[in-house]
């Protein structure tokens, strides 16, 4: 059987010198959450736009479904659902006309239209809203209207493009749990593209981090994380660059260490049995005249695996509140 989303050296070159994805590989079995976590500008939105056929890849090819999204891409139309990180929705509809029209668009039966959208209502949690209209749905309503809208031709195959971004904490999780139980319930795969590292953590089965284009690191979570193989210390360091670049040299004498990093005012030091060596880091800091703020110690996360593969920390935008309490 073939995989869901295959793609082998996939390239998008709008210019020699903009390089926005650069020959990349990937394989997202049938049934699963894929996740492809990167930076804004890594190269996520450009490869979900050539996979959902709304951009023409400069080289390489890839398949949906087992259809070449070139040479096939109205099949690739009909077979997916899509869900871009823009949400642009009329605000004087309601969310059940929306469903209703998008259920026409597609083709779905006139007999088979109503119950449907009844279901996807029920399915995003919007019965209650559905005759309101989306001027006055908030952020996260609308990331889940948005979602339900991709699935009104019950595709089996999903891309979503940072669908929570900007969402405050409990729309967020909100619609974390509506993928979870379409990919559970339904087998629908899903290839989701974040900048929350939490959020491919809890989510994904498979992780892929892509950085200027190109694929830098790839495996489970759980996988990507035991690769550091060692503990992670943090210690926020007082004063400038100076002082820093201090830190760092006076702690890569460490035994056990595998690298030490500058980041901004801290340094962040990987260690074989972090819990032991932290009075040494206080001691070695102490008689360099290093003064620190704070020190951590922690197990490996995503987010040190971008660090060690990238050289910087991967900055998420924070949730904004509207007045309504919504996000913006």
């Amino acid at each position: 059987m073939s995989s869901a989303i295959e793609t082998q050296l996939l390239v998008k070159h709008y210019t020699p010198e903009i390089k926005a994805v650069d020959g990349i590989d990937i394989d997202v079995p049938h049934g699963s959450i894929f996740g492809f976590l990167g930076a804004n500008g890594s190269g996520k939105t450009t490869t979900v736009r050539m996979l959902t056929t709304l951009l023409r890849p400069t080289g390489g090819s890839a398949r949906v479904d087992g259809l070449d999204i070139v040479k096939d891409a109205a099949q690739v139309r009909q077979t997916v659902g899509v869900a871009l990180q823009e949400v642009s929705l009329d605000d004087i509809q309601t969310g059940r006309e929306l469903l209703t029209l998008q259920s026409r668009l597609y083709g779905v039966p006139g007999s088979q239209i109503k119950e449907r959208v009844e279901r996807l209502l029920g399915l995003v949690d919007l019965s209650d809203a559905a005759d309101r209209l989306l001027k006055t749905y908030s952020g996260g309503m609308k990331r889940r209207l948005d979602l339900a809208a991709a699935l009104v031709h019950e595709p089996k195959i999903v891309f979503l493009d940072e669908p929570t971004t900007g969402l405050d904490p409990i729309s967020r999780e909100a619609i974390w749990r509506e993928i979870e139980g379409l990919n559970k319930s339904e087998g629908v795969t899903f290839f989701l593209t974040t900048q929350y590292m939490e959020e491919a953590d809890r989510l994904t089965d498979r992780v892929a981090i892509i950085d200027a284009g190109r694929i830098i690191a790839e495996g489970s979570p759980t996988e990507l994380k035991a690769s550091i193989g060692t503990d992670v210390i943090t210690v926020g360091i007082s004063g400038g660059p100076e002082d820093v670049g201090k830190a760092q040299q006076t702690l890569a004498q460490l035994d056990g260490t595998t690298d030490v990093r500058a980041v901004g005012d801290s340094v962040v030091v990987y260690i074989r049995d972090g819990s032991t060596v932290i009075p040494r880091v206080v001691t070695l800091l102490n008689e360099a005249s290093v003064q620190m703020e704070e020190i951590t110690l922690k197990r490996p996360t995503l987010d040190d695996v971008f660090l060690r593969a990238t050289g910087h920390h991967m900055e998420a935008e924070e949730p904004q509140q509207t007045a309504e309490g919504g996000a913006a």
